[in-house]
């Protein structure tokens, strides 16, 4: 590899912050919020052009173990106000991406947080004390420094955490496969009565309740009738579990592609993937809409900015979660918060058939699958905590984790309940000059019970 020597420069600091959170998905958003509303003066960088990560630029349009009090329960109240979810699920729901947008926002600068999209972490300085010290980002106002007294790596991918030095794993530790990323589209076209027995959940069509297919009956009729309906017209989708959400009447959101074999550390890899999903996105609309009928007026409205990563690093914190706590359904004192989604592995690559079902995961050796029964188990503090960095905290998929344990908590509702707790606990570490790990957890359990208790604000 040839090598590109830089002169030494000096960076401007662009703001120093009580806590700076980097990534603005679900765990970031809610991290910067709850430490916002605790007094702390706190800045949000995000590297697309909106809040919400993989539920805006993502387009997931999707929401599991949405069953979580404080600002999940907050988003879900507003939401419901503005007519922008789906179905009323408690625990999973499907709502407007573009409302979602907008709520974030609002939100956001209601608190009084900096934002500042269009912008990267790039480097992290970590001083002689082992203390993250400041983060460095790039954008188009150049180099720019950020010092706080935490910081939260909310960027999914852990990228601030490796920045600083932390040890990571990635993907199966025999292998290190991870699993396969997925782009979302967006379609509309068709009314969503006559195509109703090829989705598998969103907005509901009115029906005698004695003769309505449970969620889990219309999660597998609606999708198995997908695929067959996808391969009558010709097309082999790279998933086998293709999925459309009803968010309107007239508007579905539709994941339906793997990706495998791409590193999530790679621009070049995670290109070629999303170009290669866009392609076979508006491959299978094409295929769907030569069958004419209701499929004739379909049409993609939006495929995401960002393709959907399932699994990036896992940083090392203060405790791991594993695939023993999910059997065991451990709890733990300094629980932050509890998850209940099973284990959760799709295919690794495209030779295992596309989908890997919830309860099981390929064993590498010998190909045999070992059953994972799932119990309700605690996510503590601790996993979202650096072990080898100070004044650092992970949210969302990054905390501290093995490869199945991953598998399960990464789902959305339990991110914000992870950003949630992060927020309030560096907020609680500048406010009171104590190191992230110092704060005690008894301060962190009040605060979050406080916020758990707060009425909705609509």
């Amino acid at each position: 590899m040839k090598i590109l020597r830089e002169q030494e420069r000096d960076t401007p600091i662009a703001g120093d912050s009580d806590v700076v959170v980097c990534g603005a998905g679900p765990a970031g958003f809610a991290a910067a919020l709850s430490s916002a509303r605790m007094g702390a003066r706190t800045t949000l960088l995000e590297v697309g052009g909106c809040l919400g990560g993989v539920w805006t630029a993502g387009a997931l349009s999707r929401i599991i173990e949405a069953d979580k009090p404080g600002v999940m329960a907050e988003l879900t109240e507003i939401l419901d106000a503005r007519g922008a979810r789906a179905d009323r699920g408690s625990t999973e729901f499907s709502y407007d991406v573009e409302m979602m947008k907008v709520v974030l926002e609002e939100l956001a600068c209601a608190a009084g947080v900096r934002v500042q999209l269009h912008t990267r972490a790039v480097t992290a300085q970590v001083d002689e004390s082992r203390r993250l010290s400041a983060v460095i980002s790039e954008s188009k106002s150049g180099r720019e420094g950020w010092t706080a007294h935490a910081f939260v790596d909310a960027t999914g991918d852990g990228d601030v955490g490796a920045l600083a030095g932390c040890r990571y794993d990635y993907g199966h530790p025999d292998t290190g496969d991870a699993q396969p990323m997925s782009l979302m589209a967006l379609l509309m076209g068709p009314r969503i009565e006559e195509i109703d027995r090829f989705i598998a959940g969103g907005k509901p069509v009115p029906r005698d309740s004695a003769a309505a297919p449970s969620p889990s009956q219309r999660y597998r009729g609606g999708t198995r009738a997908l695929l067959e309906e996808i391969e009558r017209a010709g097309v082999k989708p790279s998933y086998k579990g293709p999925t459309l959400w009803a968010i309107h009447d007239d508007l579905f959101a539709m994941m339906a592609n793997h990706e495998y074999g791409v590193s999530a550390l790679s621009a070049g890899e995670i290109t070629e993937a999303t170009m290669a999903a866009r392609a076979e996105l508006h491959s299978i609309v094409n295929g769907l809409r030569s069958l004419g009928g209701p499929w004739a007026r379909l049409r993609i409205v939006a495929t995401a900015d960002q393709i959907g990563v399932r699994e990036g690093r896992r940083i090392h914190g203060r405790y791991m979660v594993t695939a023993d706590d999910l059997i065991d359904g451990r709890r733990h004192e300094d629980a932050i918060c509890r998850a209940h989604w099973g284990v959760d592995v799709h295919a690794l690559s495209a030779a295992e058939g596309g989908y890997l079902s919830s309860a099981r995961e390929r064993e590498t050796s010998g190909g045999v699958r070992k059953e994972v029964e799932v119990q309700p188990y605690d996510i503590p503090l601790r996993a979202l905590i650096a072990r080898d960095v100070d004044a650092l905290l992970m949210a969302g998929r990054c905390i501290s984790g093995d490869f199945l344990a991953h598998s399960s908590y990464r789902v959305t509702g339990n991110a914000v309940a992870m950003g949630q707790a992060a927020g309030v606990t560096a907020a609680l570490s500048a406010m009171g000059s104590l190191l992230p790990h110092k704060v005690p957890w008894d301060d962190v359990d009040a605060a979050l019970r406080e916020i758990d208790l707060r009425q909705p604000t609509v």
